[in-house]
């Protein structure tokens, strides 16, 4: 076998929001890289379509809901022993601060912040996290650098940052590393859900240095270098993945 610092033979993965976009490109991809998956989503039709395109054996689907506490616990009860875990299920949301609605800020934050926390908690408790894993959090360039209509959305990302670097902190003597990719706009469903145009998207590539948003894929090669041994000595950091659009 040919020397690959970035194999992730031998490690167990748990994915959350594995059901399309980055998720299941991470999936995907860690797959290839010889990783055993553990897919989680609301969706159990589309769960079932990632799994149909991971190589290897062993890979497990777990439906769960965010929103729904007993869901969490449910879930890491049932994962097994991790090696990596990202966290990646997340919601968006477009609104002008004047036309902010408590119902759909609670749902982001429940989403994108709070169910990681308790989620991490979860398995810490049940003892599921192995020694030396990799914890990695998909936040947003939001978190630093929010775009307009975007404050609760940004907050809850940047909130997610925050908790990564406490993860760090908190974790190095188990030497758990914790980690954030932080991706500009990605050819995935979620974008601004409709509120924006595609006329406005165009213009808005015009900003990226590379004149284009990431795939999936290029978001998932990130997180997959900070699960794998190659990032062994990078904890408590943000890897920005943005096209340049960051020092435009």
């Amino acid at each position: 076998m040919s020397y690959n610092p970035f194999t992730l033979s031998g490690k167990r993965i748990l994915i959350t929001g594995a059901s399309s976009g980055i998720g299941r490109a991470t999936a995907i991809e860690c797959a290839k890289l010889g990783a055993t998956c553990v897919l989680c989503g609301r969706n159990e039709e589309r769960l079932r379509e990632t799994m149909s395109q991971l190589e290897g054996s062993g890979h497990v689907c777990i439906v769960a809901d965010f929103l729904n506490t007993e869901d969490l616990h449910s879930m890491a009860s049932q994962c097994g022993q991790l090696d990596g875990i990202v966290c990646n299920a997340g919601i968006n949301l477009m609104a002008p601060i004047y036309f902010l609605k408590e119902t759909e800020v609670n749902q982001v934050f429940q989403t994108n912040t709070f169910a990681p926390m308790y989620l991490l908690q979860a398995l810490l408790k049940a003892r599921k996290v192995n020694a030396k894993a990799s914890l990695v959090f998909t936040s947003s360039i939001d978190a630093a650098n929010p775009d307009v209509s975007s404050s609760a959305y940004a907050a809850s990302k940047a909130a997610l940052t925050s908790f990564m670097r406490s993860c760090a902190k908190e974790l190095a003597p188990r030497q758990i590393r914790a980690n954030a990719v932080h991706p500009g706009l990605v050819e995935t469903g979620m974008k601004h859900n409709g509120m924006v145009s595609d006329e406005d998207l165009e213009k808005n590539k015009e900003l990226y240095l590379l004149k284009r948003y990431a795939q999936p894929e290029e978001i998932a090669w990130a997180i997959i270098y900070l699960l794998s041994n190659a990032a062994s000595f990078v904890t408590g950091s943000v890897l920005t993945i943005d096209g340049g659009i960051s020092i435009n």
